[in-house]
């Protein structure tokens, strides 16, 4: 890898790092696409989960206060249960078709639930094992397992201090999990570790510190925002691998 490669891939992760300090999730909706592009897709997603596991981590030394154990009993046991066939899609099903699929079906749910304040896709214990299982699923497929669960947050009108809080436990668990179904670590120089980690530790600094200046609707917004980008970005990717 280049020095420009290398660069590239400390600026997606500060912003990927960033972004999931302040909204509660981003980092694999802001860095998948990217480290994708630079990376390739294997190693970009492996990547996504591995510096999505330590920043929820990092994150999670600072919120986890607000971890709401009832919430989290109900996503992360379906989430677990389906990196099982994910992890079989994921090696068996060509990367592009599943990244429009995926992508489409997590934009079109967020689409429904801002047009309509009525629809709420995820309600109810059903609704928080669906979210769980999904968020799993896409986690290990495409390492954007942050949709889900903000669907569920809206259509539960989630507390946002206390959905940030338990989301980086569910997305660490998720990302760890995704790791271990594909072997592991990536197999990495180390300056590219030293590098990539201070890049996600100033990242998880900056975004603290917006904290204090971003209010809840705004980093709502954000997050919504991220999600439905996130999702056009891995149709986009995924009709130009057709």
């Amino acid at each position: 890898m280049g020095v420009a490669e290398l660069a590239l891939v400390a600026a997606v992760v500060l912003v990927g790092a960033a972004t999931q300090r302040v909204s509660g999730m981003g980092f694999g909706l802001v860095s998948a696409p990217f480290l994708v592009l630079i990376l390739g897709p294997f190693l970009g997603i492996l990547l996504t989960n591995t510096f999505g596991l330590t920043t929820s981590l990092i994150v999670l030394t600072q919120v986890w206060r607000q971890v709401e154990l009832r919430k989290l009993l109900l996503l992360a046991p379906p989430a677990l249960i389906a990196i099982v066939p994910g992890a079989w899609v994921a090696i068996t099903v060509p990367s592009a078709p599943l990244a429009i699929v995926v992508g489409a079906l997590t934009f079109s749910a967020l689409l429904a639930m801002l047009l309509s304040e009525r629809l709420r896709v995820f309600r109810g214990v059903p609704g928080a094992l669906s979210a769980g299982a999904l968020s799993g699923f896409m986690s290990v497929t495409a390492g954007v397992g942050g949709p889900a669960i903000t669907l569920y947050a809206l259509s539960s009108r989630w507390e946002h201090r206390s959905f940030v809080g338990t989301a980086q436990l569910c997305f660490a668990i998720t990302a760890a999990a995704s790791l271990t179904s594909k072997g592991g670590l990536p197999d990495l120089p180390l300056f590219m570790w030293a590098v990539a980690v201070a890049a996600l530790l100033l990242g998880v600094l900056i975004g603290g510190r917006l904290t204090r200046h971003i209010p809840p609707s705004r980093a709502r917004a954000l997050m919504v925002g991220l999600a439905l980008a996130g999702s056009l970005m891995t149709v986009t990717k995924g009709i130009i691998d057709l």
